[in-house]
Order: structure tokens, then C-alpha cells, then sequence
């Protein structure tokens, strides 16, 4: 398999995971979202990343989604597979379902609970990634997983033709100035960032798009802005940034660390896309929280089907 024919770019939603309890998927909902973010233009889909609650979920449910996402994507859009675990084997069976069902790309973080040290970290990379059938796509998301992909790092990992690039969901745009530069080394890497307020910026810093969590709800929204800043039209695009600010007020509901991805999930449901049902340990938002996202949604002019 050549891994160096997909270029990532635009925007890419990492996929929520509508569930209706506890592993049980909502299946009428997902193939709603699925094709909610293909006609609004998305250039990928990642599933089984943080906004789809991964480590929250069942292996069974992990491979039901794989299939479920892949065959209603159905070739249109790339679809990249978030294999991090905690054990190395699981990531690497992950991916061979992925392959086998039909995705494009997967996806890894740094592993999780116990934090790696940078030389274990590029000995984990450079053992993992001759055992994966698909290309892999590094995922800096050091909140979560207490380790960065350092810079250093990604040089050393450069010579890897099985890696195809990096999102940076740090924040720190330093760093991902810093990673779009490892271009020079390797210009067919993909640099992609998370926060998705900061589109503008990663693309001027020469990125390649996000990976956009409030893509799942809006992504034309998205799409446009991306767009406008390829054309270099400048004005459109702040008018549409500004409205993606404005939409990040949803995350700003709630008190817990896991209300961005209750807000992405209620938008959803007050969309009459998909259920909000939350993952253990995760509770959805409840009616006052709910009424709050739908205010947001009004002020936007995005039609929601209840308060």
C-alpha cells in the first residue's frame, strides 16, 4: 500500500459517536450525521478520536463503528480510525479492522496513563507503524494523554514513509509553527489543527486545515471558512470566522472538562441529528444546560427541533 498517496486537508469533523445506552450505538443517527457532514463539504471524517469518546467505548462498539462509518462513507470521503489504547496489540488489531473495512488512514496519540518518556515514545512509533496496514497520522494531545510529541521527536520519526503527518490539538501555535516546518523534511505530511478557533492562524502558518469538532454541527460553516482563506478572501472568511467564534460559546456551557463534548452532542440532538447519550462516566446535558446550547443556536440562525 503506497502511503503517500492521500494528502489531509481541509476540514476533517472528528465524528462524534451517537449512542442511544450503553454500547449501543444509534445507528439511524449515525448514518444521519455521516451524511449531515458530507453534504456540508467535509474533506475527511475521523471517528474513535476524544470528541467520540474512544477510551469510553467497548472494542465491539469501536468495530461496529468502523464498519457502520466506512460503509455509509462509502469511498466519498477519506476516513481516518483513532487506534490509541493503552496496549500496543489492541492498537494494532484496531487498525487491521479499520484496514479491512475500508479506511483510509489511522490515527495515534501518545499512550495514555503511563507517560512515556520521548525515547520510549519513538521506539513505540517506530515498532508500531511497520505493524499497521494503513498510513498513521500522529495525534499531539498532550491534556489528555500528559505527553507531547515532541519536536525532536517528529524529526527523529521523519524517516518513517508509513507516517503521513501530525494534528496538533495542543494549542500552542508555536509548536505547530514549529511542526509545519518538519515539511522541509517531509513535504508530503499532513499538519492539522485541533482548536478549531485557530483555523485562520494554522492555515497562515502554512497547515493544512482542522480537525474540527464543531464540524459535526456546522460544517459549511467550516468548510466556507476554509475555503475563503485558500481563495484569500479575506473578508468572507472574517465574517465566518466570527461566526465560528461566536459558536464556541457551546463549549463554554457546563462546568466539567467533558462539556465540549456534551455541547457538540446536544447540538446534535437540538439539530435532530443524533441522541446526546454520553458514554460512563458522561452524563448529557440537562434542560437548563440544553436551552443555553439552543440559544447559542438561534443567535446563529441554526434551526433547532426542541429546547
Amino acid at each position: 500500500m503506497s502511503t503517500n498517496s492521500e494528502s489531509f486537508h481541509g476540514i476533517i469533523p472528528p465524528l462524534v459517536t451517537p449512542l442511544t445506552g450503553r454500547d449501543q450505538l444509534d445507528q439511524a443517527g449515525l448514518e444521519r450525521l455521516v451524511e449531515h457532514v458530507i453534504e456540508g463539504g467535509v474533506h475527511g471524517i475521523f471517528i474513535l478520536g476524544s470528541t467520540g469518546e474512544a477510551p469510553s467505548l467497548s472494542y465491539r462498539l469501536r468495530r461496529e463503528l468502523i464498519d457502520q462509518v466506512c460503509r455509509l462513507v462509502s469511498d466519498r470521503v477519506p476516513v481516518l480510525v483513532g487506534i490509541t489504547d493503552t496496549a500496543f496489540v489492541e492498537s494494532v488489531n484496531l487498525a487491521k479492522h479499520a484496514a479491512d473495512a475500508g479506511a483510509t488512514a489511522a490515527v495515534l496519540t501518545t499512550p495514555y496513563y503511563f507517560p512515556a518518556g520521548q525515547t520510549e515514545l519513538t521506539s513505540y512509533v517506530r515498532n508500531i507503524v511497520p505493524e499497521l496496514p494503513l498510513p498513521l497520522m500522529l495525534y499531539n494531545m498532550p491534556q489528555l494523554t500528559k505527553v507531547w510529541f515532541e519536536i525532536e521527536t517528529l524529526q527523529k520519526l521523519a524517516d518513517m514513509e508509513g507516517i503521513v503527518g501530525l494534528k496538533d490539538s495542543s494549542g500552542d501555535l508555536a509548536y505547530f509553527e514549529q511542526a509545519v516546518g518538519l515539511k522541509s523534511l517531509r513535504p508530503d505530511w499532513s499538519v492539522m489543527i485541533g482548536p478549531e478557533a485557530q483555523l485562520p492562524r494554522a492555515v497562515e502558518l502554512g497547515g493544512d486545515g482542522a480537525v474540527a469538532g464543531g464540524a459535526n454541527a456546522l460544517p459549511r460553516l467550516f468548510v466556507d471558512c476554509y475555503e475563503a482563506l485558500r481563495s484569500g478572501d479575506q473578508v468572507k472568511m472574517q465574517e465566518l470566522h466570527q461566526r465560528i467564534v461566536q459558536f464556541q460559546q457551546v463549549y463554554e456551557v457546563g462546568k466539567y472538562a467533558s462539556k465540549y463534548i456534551k455541547a457538540t452532542k446536544c447540538c446534535l440532538s437540538l439539530m435532530g441529528i443524533c441522541d446526546d447519550f454520553m458514554a460512563d462516566p458522561f452524563h448529557n446535558f440537562l434542560a437548563p444546560q440544553r436551552r443555553q446550547v439552543a440559544e447559542i443556536l438561534n443567535q446563529l440562525d441554526v434551526p433547532v427541533s426542541q429546547s
